[in-house]
This record gives structure tokens, sequence and C-alpha cells, in this order.
């Protein structure tokens, strides 16, 4: 909602609302970084976290669709699977990954819901120069998240992608999904594949805890081979300290949201004309 003068950042009766729903909460840096975005366009809303443990994810959903002054909801872990199956409308990614990470409020009241996590992140790899086009990728995690990712790496013309996790059934399933869209470079493997991986990515949630094992070791990769995490806080997780202490080039996670700015605001109509879908 556009304001006629650059917005205080004061909460009113206007203002409108957004949600970013996570099981913790205490660990997103989204409020951060869209809040200083509406005030700067003068746009009256503000972002706040909510903490919804799974068994309450789908009442809070459809909960928050009834309030009239909220017009959307950012996912984070571990909600941005059941969020998919929630919505009532999904775009092409979200379709293909199973996984969302943002809903929309379409003017008929239904959600919309698309994913940025995957384009957020290859635009942020761009963008510190690790283009991933022509490589090999090692990627862990096949949850919401890591889904978006390897749609998005397989856009961006990796060579081959080398996925892994723990859960077999899921693990096979996205893979399957992603083979229809991108045959022969797609892969299930049982262990990360190290040892001629150009880029490895975590997009598991370890880390997030200081006593967390490391998702890979990073010494088993090539020297030169980057190492990205998709763990936001802490920046510097167990796993890119090490791996910078081998001499591996790492990408921090806060790239991947920062990566989605531009996204959230054509998707949301913040300040730019509103499309019908987010483009992989």
């Amino acid at each position: 909602m556009m304001t006629d003068s650059p917005h205080t950042g004061a909460i009113s009766g206007t203002t409108r609302l957004y949600a970013v729903l996570g099981d913790p909460v205490t660990q997103v840096q989204s409020p951060g970084l869209l809040n200083p975005v509406f005030a700067g366009l003068g746009i009256d809303a503000v972002l706040v976290p909510v903490e919804v443990r799974p068994g309450d994810l789908g009442e809070v959903v459809r909960g928050l669709q009834r309030v009239g002054n909220l017009d959307g909801l950012f996912v984070t872990v571990p909600h941005k699977t059941a969020a998919a199956q929630l919505a009532d409308r999904r775009s092409r990614t979200v379709e293909i990954t199973g996984s969302a990470n943002a809903l929309r409020r379409e003017p008929d009241g239904a959600w919309l819901a698309a994913n940025f996590d995957g384009s957020g992140f290859v635009a942020g790899l761009v963008a510190s120069g690790h283009s991933p086009r022509g490589k090999k990728v090692t990627l862990v995690g096949a949850g919401g998240a890591g889904s978006a990712i390897a749609a998005a790496l397989l856009t961006a013309g990796v060579d081959i992608l080398s996925l892994s996790d723990p859960d077999g059934p899921r693990l096979t399933a996205l893979v399957e999904r992603l083979a229809e869209h991108w045959p022969g470079r797609v892969r299930a493997v049982p262990e990360p594949v190290l040892h001629d991986s150009d880029l490895a990515v975590n997009a598991t949630p370890l880390g997030l805890r200081p006593d967390d094992p490391l998702p890979f070791a990073p010494g088993g990769l090539p020297p030169g081979s980057v190492v990205a995490d998709i763990i936001m806080k802490p920046r510097e997780t167990p796993l890119l300290r090490e791996a910078a202490a081998s001499g591996h080039p790492v990408h921090h996670g806060m790239h991947m949201l920062t990566g989605q700015i531009d996204s959230y605001r054509t998707f949301f109509g913040l300040g730019v004309p509103r499309t019908d879908d987010e483009r992989m």
C-alpha cells in the first residue's frame, strides 16, 4: 500500500501486515532487510516473525488468510513443503519443487505460492563471481530450500547436479521431478560427491546450532572449489569456517536472501508492477 509521503515507520491503523512463519524464528533475517525496504519506498507495511509449530501450520495459515489487512506470508524452516500444499494456487517453480517460501493473497482471497530461494541463491552466487554455469555441483538437502536451489541451479546451466539427503523417498521424488525437465543432468547420490565438485552447497539446517555435525567435510573437495551455506545466522557456520581454513572460497547464507529482494518486490507489488507469477 503506497502512501502519498515517505512512511515514517510508525505502525498505525492503515499499516499492511506481512508475517514470516518458522520454527524457530530467532534466526530469521527477513524483517531486518524488508522493513527498511518498506520505509524507504514509503510503503505503510511491516513484516513480523511468527513462530509456528509444524502441527499448527495449517490452522495458522488459514487463520491469517482471514486477516483483512495481511497481504502475504514468508515461509522458512521447517514449513516450506507444507506451505506449498496449503496454498490455493502454485507457481511453476512450486509445482516442480514441491516447496514454497512466499504466499501472496490474491484479489479473491486465495493464497498464491511461489518460491524464490533458488533464484535468490543463484543471483547471490553470480553477484559474488561464482557463476554455476557449466559446473559440477554437489547439493546436500532436498527439503524446501534445497529443492528450489536444485531447480534454479539446473536452470542456470550447471553441468551435473549431485543431490543427497538422508530422506531417501524425498530425495528420489525430487530427482524424478527435476529429471523430467532436465534429463541427464541431475542424479541422486547416497553421500555427497566431493572429489570433483566445483561447488558444494549445504541446504540443510545443520549449522543452526553449535553442536550440529557438519553436513559434509570440505576437506574432500578439490582446491578452489566454492563452499556455500544457506544458513544466515550464524553468518560464519562451522562448515564455512572449516572450508575457509582449508583455503576454499566461501559463500554466505545472507546472499540468498538479498538476492530475493527484487523478486519479492515484484511478486508482492512493493513499488513495482505486480506479475501473476515469478519466473524461474
